[in-house]
């Protein structure tokens, strides 16, 4: 049986260090090009800086093609940065004081993709003691610990433990991935639009799963949706992205309540309403966003944004903290207030 943790047992830096830290990350991608002349590259993440916090719920926002899920890679190793510092509880990943070995026994990802996830040819419950195994844990105690994931994941050990991926709904092999990546006991776990493919009765389900699997095993979550009410109710911090930077962070409520940021704004004024008072006349955010081969120079929300300036298309704002512990970057924030 897996005893549940109620704080991490490698807790190095206390509650006042961050879980990780992450600076100066950027990713660009090459394209293919002609023989003469320079290569042009998508500039997937640009430069951006954040931390989680140890017990928190992280989430992470923006259109599609902002560089979440490419940050969701980056932080776990499985895609090389062109630079960046990545600091896990104090200890750099992947040199001597924590290889990328003993770091991805404590980080863990699940992805949108519930079966690509899987190996089709193992069984579910080989599939959950794969990890263990590779990591030097015997056939019987690993498979001891996959079935004892199965049942805290809802799923019977004897009833599904035999079967194999393409037998399962998606929901089920969700849970899988679940138990999976808490197989080697991690303190993190990103969660990449991990419910975005489900059925919202199966998605209610699954989120309360990973609510109480994160008071369980003392989890801490860096969750990636496009679905803001989802965020709301899962996150405790919200970190939101636009063409490869981060352009605004802080409290879930504050946030929410009193978005600064202008894409923000935005953002929050698209979710849909009940009531019908409060119908949308007219579209909150106009356009697609800017090529990110090519994105625009200043402030890459500037094409789009109804209070750009000269300002704005000429200097590129810096993430900056104002009130209520949220920090923002907006030329509108970088004098007295807006």
């Amino acid at each position: 049986m897996i005893a549940p943790a109620s704080a991490p047992a490698a807790d190095l830096g206390g509650k006042a260090q961050p879980l990780y830290r992450i600076q100066g990350l950027r990713k660009h991608f090459p394209l293919k090009g002609s023989w003469f002349g320079p290569r042009s590259v998508v500039r997937a993440v640009d430069d951006i800086d954040f931390e989680v916090r140890k017990g928190e719920t992280l989430g992470v926002v923006g259109e599609s093609g902002c560089g979440k899920s490419t940050t969701a890679r980056l932080m776990m190793q499985l895609t090389p940065a062109d630079q960046g510092e990545f600091v896990f509880d104090g200890e750099t990943v992947g040199g001597r004081e924590l290889p990328l070995k003993n770091f991805r026994r404590q980080a863990q990802i699940v992805f949108q993709d519930s079966f690509a996830s899987l190996n089709p040819r193992l069984t579910i419950l080989d599939s959950v003691a794969f990890a263990p195994a590779v990591h030097g844990t015997s056939r019987a105690q690993s498979l001891a610990i996959a079935r004892d994931l199965l049942e805290r994941v809802g799923l019977a050990a004897d009833r599904f433990g035999g079967r194999y991926p393409h037998e399962l709904s998606g929901g089920q092999r969700q849970r899988v991935n679940i138990a999976r990546a808490l197989a080697l006991k991690p303190r993190l776990v990103v969660l990449d639009e991990a419910v975005s493919a489900l059925d919202k009765s199966v998605e209610a389900q699954v989120l309360n799963l990973l609510q109480d699997l994160k008071q369980e095993f003392g989890l801490t979550y860096v969750f990636i949706s496009h679905d803001l009410n989802v965020v709301r109710y899962m996150s405790d911090r919200v970190m939101v992205m636009y063409l490869g930077e981060v352009v605004e962070i802080g409290d879930s409520e504050s946030l929410f309540s009193a978005p600064r940021h202008p894409y923000t704004q935005a953002l929050l004024s698209s979710i849909p309403s009940m009531d019908p008072d409060r119908r949308t006349s007219e579209a909150p955010l106009a356009g697609d966003p800017p090529n990110p081969v090519n994105p625009p120079s200043g402030c890459r929300f500037h094409t789009r944004c109804v209070h750009a300036s000269a300002h704005c298309k000429q200097v590129a704002p810096k993430l900056r903290p104002v009130a209520n512990g949220q920090s923002v970057a907006c030329h509108l924030y970088t004098q007295s207030g807006p």
